[in-house]
């Protein structure tokens, strides 16, 4: 029969063994490709469910760089890149994915003209910040603290030629040089740092940049001063910047408003705190400084950044002048603060804050009251209250420079001309040294900064030209 046969065509082996029960059927083409991507779909679902996830995306604008900050579930790697043509600078977070929507940020007054994202070789977040012009930028990781979990920021500098220069900060008569007395005001935490919390989600920042920008509005009001503030809106300022700037300023004074919280509610009382180069005065206060340390952390300093003050910083020859001047103004400041609020203690305390450590700048550090209190809490959040505190800081304020003028300043001058100093003696009281040099006793008050008739013996008086 030639090439044919009646013979059956041999079966292969495998079908043999299938009917007797050996083995399985070849696998076809078709089956052996649903198997793989089977295989691959179940990996990449695997991939994405173990991958980070970007669950918040914020943004602060500051005067001199815009934040943005990525909230992330765990620690993640990244890489960065700067394009041209136009301008974009690309942050890729490895194995990460968005959950949070980019179209919401409030971009306006930044260099940024759009936030997109895209997913980069399967599993990366592809992060793409279109830019306006070209800025310095930074990108660190931060580790999780009480307040929040692991954090991506990434910084935009403004440049140079954009920035907004220091204001002269000496107001000086080219005849006289009666410059004004420069106060630095620094309203504690900000931004990504919201510091302590009260009822009714009542936050530290907002409640001390109110009572900040009100001692700024009644310090500008009296002649020979020159306010100015640290923070003047909701971003964070690293606690290196605030010493800083408060040199650059050349200032005479930095005041730095908080207020306290603690774990028990009933704590209580507005407190003045100076700088400690030997150890804390008081469990509290060291407490409160370690915890005013650590604002770096939460509100996102990046490590390189961050600048333990050199022990011999703080042996340099001008700091026993400037901590004299720190521990006297203070105790004026919590006698005036005396009038409003409780007090926590009825001294000037010392700490290791990293805020007051200039060598050559009087700082201090005031808590106006527990936030964490409900009673003070629910002060703190009034305007009323917070334009008694802020009174109660100025007249401080003002009663010490009365007595001790800068060298150079309008109120040197002043005395220079005549102003004319008293000592009191027991049993003075201020209707008799006025009647005595033929001023009114509103005109001494508002001279030395008192706000209530109440002299002690040994204070020292400045009176007014008649």
């Amino acid at each position: 029969m030639g090439w044919f046969s009646d013979r059956a065509a041999p079966r292969p082996l495998g079908a043999a063994r299938h009917e007797r029960g050996l083995g399985r059927p070849p696998v076809r083409p078709l089956m052996a490709l649903a198997m793989i991507f089977t295989v691959f779909a179940s990996g990449l679902h695997c991939a994405q469910a173990m991958a980070a996830e970007v669950s918040a995306v914020r943004l602060w604008r500051a005067p001199d760089h815009t934040r943005v900050v990525l909230d992330v579930s765990e620690q993640v790697s990244f890489t960065r890149l700067k394009l041209e043509n136009p301008e974009r600078f690309v942050v890729d977070l490895k194995n990460s994915r968005l959950t949070s929507s980019l179209a919401v940020l409030p971009l306006e007054g930044t260099p940024i003209s759009q936030l997109r994202s895209g997913i980069r070789e399967g599993t990366d977040l592809r992060l793409v910040v279109d830019l306006k012009s070209k800025v310095k930028t930074s990108v660190f990781l931060l580790p999780p603290n009480e307040v929040n979990g692991y954090r991506v920021v990434i910084d935009l500098f403004d440049p140079p030629s954009s920035q907004s220069d220091p204001e002269p900060v000496l107001s000086v008569d080219s005849l006289d040089a009666r410059r004004d007395i420069i106060v630095a005001i620094d309203a504690g935490h900000g931004g990504e740092d919201p510091g302590a919390s009260g009822p009714g989600k009542l936050r530290e920042k907002t409640v001390v940049l109110q009572i900040a920008r009100r001692l700024e509005q009644q310090l500008s009001g009296v002649p020979g001063f020159k306010p100015v503030l640290i923070r003047s809106g909701d971003y964070y300022v690293s606690l290196k910047s605030r010493r800083n700037k408060a040199r650059e300023l050349q200032a005479d004074l930095l005041v730095s408003i908080h207020a306290d919280a603690f774990r028990q509610t009933s704590a209580h009382g507005a407190s003045v705190y100076a700088l400690s180069t030997r150890g804390a005065t008081s469990t509290a206060a060291k407490y409160l400084a370690e915890n005013e340390n650590a604002a770096d952390l939460v509100g996102g300093v990046e490590v390189a950044e961050m600048d333990p003050v050199l022990a011999s910083v703080l042996t340099d020859l001008s700091m026993t002048g400037t901590l004299d001047t720190s521990l006297n103004l203070g105790a004026l400041i919590l006698e005036q603060i005396g009038g409003v609020a409780r007090l926590h203690k009825k001294q000037v305390e010392q700490a290791g804050f990293a805020v007051l450590k200039s060598p050559d700048v009087p700082s201090l550090l005031i808590e106006t009251g527990f936030i964490s209190n409900p009673t003070e809490s629910e002060r703190l959040s009034t305007p009323a209250y917070q334009d008694k505190m802020a009174r109660a800081i100025r007249r401080g304020i003002q009663s010490w420079f009365a007595r001790q003028p800068p060298p150079g300043t309008l109120l040197a001058w002043q005395r220079e001309q005549g102003g004319r100093e008293v000592t009191v003696a027991p049993g003075d009281t201020l209707s008799e040294i006025a009647q005595q040099h033929s001023v009114s006793v509103a005109s001494i008050k508002t001279t030395n900064g008192l706000n209530r008739d109440v002299i002690f013996v040994g204070q020292t008086l400045l009176i007014p030209d008649a």
